[in-house]
């Protein structure tokens, strides 16, 4: 293959899913592919996608319909299918759209080079498997070069939860674990590239076991690297919080205070219909237990407003959960079937009570965190600054909590941490002035 040739990714979804399209990219490049910002100038263009929201498969095929004059306009351009909505519809990808050159699930996409060669000989090619090997080892270890100052790095993948509404378990698999020693290996490798804050990543992160001791032991060697300044984790499971992992968060000076945690709702029947095993109460003494050991912590979490069945009653006691715990961000979304799991076909509400709720729950979220973001004015912040802002001399960056900060300063700001003095709040980010390097 010819070096000159482009690769344009477009990822959506989750963080999962950017850690997963750096790694596409890198084992492409072996084959000739440097990746480029526009589909107009590439060779080749995937689509990684997310079947977790609503309607995601119908958007995909929306994608590949704007595709289409590309494709024929270019006919040499090779398009792939990539990630979840690959994993579940792969072969109807395949029979609805003949531009789809190639469809690869999630735990295959370490054998894109010989589909790429595949595709350029003129074959379809579908890999949709749960292969037995190890795609992280297969993968093999990521280039040198220089990058930003934050990663993500996949530690933890798939799903045993099944909990009813989640495609997941059937697009990810079960769970699997990466040995410590090779994500300690990557991490390494990052901070050599010039990576200072690493997110560890995984569809349930703190259910982690590939050391003894779960995640906070992989979270205490981590904080032993030399280089490595921040630390954080995504997604936990409110059954995977450990006592170890909430002490970690009272003694690991690394490990940031900030913990997305989603509850989904707050009423136990809808929870147990939900299949998550937990009820609101143990999540509420959950939270207590976590703030007691680091009592400055911001918490995010997930919310599902309309799940078959949930009368108005149940949506108050997630309302009043919300209220009780104080949140500084959130996730809501309306409930939306997915094909193969247990709530698929279950009668759902009426569309505008749905609605109704959802908008209400989200004008509660936004109160707090609005609260939130106040409470920092005034407040020394440490920020590591990622990129420019949109004004001259301006830069952004993301707080302790995760709060984006901006602030003027010099252009040395790229990547290094600063004290910060919080100035004023804004929708979601906030102002500040520098006061001097952390």
């Amino acid at each position: 293959m010819s070096a000159s040739r482009k690769l344009f990714i477009k990822t959506y979804g989750c963080q999962m899913n950017v850690y997963d399209s750096e790694r596409m990219a890198e084992t492409l490049a072996a084959e000739g592919y440097e990746t480029t910002e526009s589909p107009e100038e590439a060779d080749m263009v995937l689509l990684n996608t997310c079947h977790i929201r609503e309607k995601a498969a119908e958007k995909v095929f929306s994608e590949l319909g704007r595709l289409r004059p590309l494709k024929e306009a270019k006919p040499g351009l090779r398009i792939g299918v990539a990630g979840c909505v690959a994993q579940a519809e792969g072969d109807e990808i395949m029979r609805r759209m003949p531009l789809v050159d190639l469809v690869v699930g999630p735990q295959s996409y370490f054998r894109l080079p010989e589909m790429a060669r595949a595709v350029e000989g003129g074959a379809r090619v579908v890999d949709t498997d749960f292969p037995a090997e190890d795609k992280f080892d297969l993968l093999g270890a990521r280039p040198r070069g220089r990058r930003g100052p934050t990663a993500f790095l996949t530690v933890q993948e798939g799903c045993d939860k099944f909990c009813a509404f989640c495609v997941v378990p059937y697009t990810r698999g079960a769970e699997v674990s990466r040995p410590a020693d090779r994500i300690l290996d990557e991490a390494r490798a990052l901070i050599a590239a010039g990576v200072r804050e690493i997110t560890l990543l995984g569809q349930n992160v703190n259910a982690w076991h590939g050391a003894a001791g779960g995640l906070a032991t992989l979270i205490g060697q981590l904080a032993r690297l030399e280089g490595l300044d921040r630390i954080r984790y995504t997604t936990s499971h409110p059954n995977d919080m450990d006592d170890a992992l909430i002490a970690a968060h009272g003694h690991e000076k690394r490990l940031m205070p900030y913990l997305h945690l989603p509850v989904q709702s707050g009423s136990d029947r809808v929870l147990k219909a939900m299949n998550r095993k937990h009820t609101a109460e143990a999540y509420l003494r959950l939270v207590e237990r976590i703030r007691a050991a680091r009592p400055d912590i911001l918490l995010s979490s997930d919310f599902i407003v309309g799940f078959p069945g949930e009368t108005e009653e149940e949506f108050a006691a997630t309302m009043d959960l919300v209220r009780a715990v104080g949140f500084g961000s959130a996730y809501s979304f309306r409930y939306s079937p997915r094909p193969g799991t247990p709530a698929a076909n279950r009668p759902e509400l009426p569309a505008d009570e749905v609605e109704d709720r959802l908008y209400r729950l989200q004008a509660l979220i936004d109160t707090q965190a609005r609260a939130a973001q106040e409470a920092m004015v005034g407040r020394e912040v440490g920020v590591l600054f990622e990129r420019r802002g949109r004004l001259p001399g301006q830069w952004v960056g993301k707080s302790d909590h995760l709060h984006a900060v901006h602030v003027h300063g010099p252009d040395t700001l790229s990547g290094t941490f600063a004290r910060v003095r919080i100035t004023a709040s804004a929708p979601h980010s906030l102002a500040g002035e520098l006061i001097e390097p952390a």
